[in-house]
């Protein structure tokens, strides 16, 4: 069975950092590009971050950009999300996804081919 499982959500008070894991079973992540999305209540999921396949190459949405960082370890078959400074806006349920590509093609989630259930952050004092 091909998944994608998220884990390292939790609650956190403002400042504070997680960092989230996404782990690969029944498939290798080393020939997809990983892509980081979260959706808060109400509002449509939005793309956080995203490495290439090999780590070389790594985005993140502005809202997040110097606060983020996105790695991987292929060997371990898992990406992470360090999230650090982190803010009640960045409140959501955060969800990983793979595309069969070096690349990521921007955040369209119709685009991934494989998606995590989610594991939620909340950031609140």
């Amino acid at each position: 069975q091909l998944q994608l499982v998220e884990s390292g959500g939790g609650l956190v008070q403002p400042g504070g950092s997680l960092r989230l894991s996404c782990a690969a079973s029944g498939f290798t992540l080393d020939y997809y590009a990983i892509g980081w999305f979260r959706q808060a209540p109400g509002k449509e999921r939005e793309g956080v971050s995203c490495i290439s396949s090999s780590g070389g190459s790594t985005n993140y949405a502005d809202s997040v950009k110097g606060r983020f960082t996105i790695s991987r370890d292929n060997a371990k078959n898992t990406v992470y999300l360090q999230m650090n400074s982190l803010k009640p806006e960045d409140t959501a349920i955060y969800y990983c996804a793979a595309i069969g590509d070096d690349y990521c093609s921007g955040y369209v989630p119709l685009a991934y081919d494989y998606w995590g259930q989610g594991t939620q952050v909340t950031v609140s004092s």
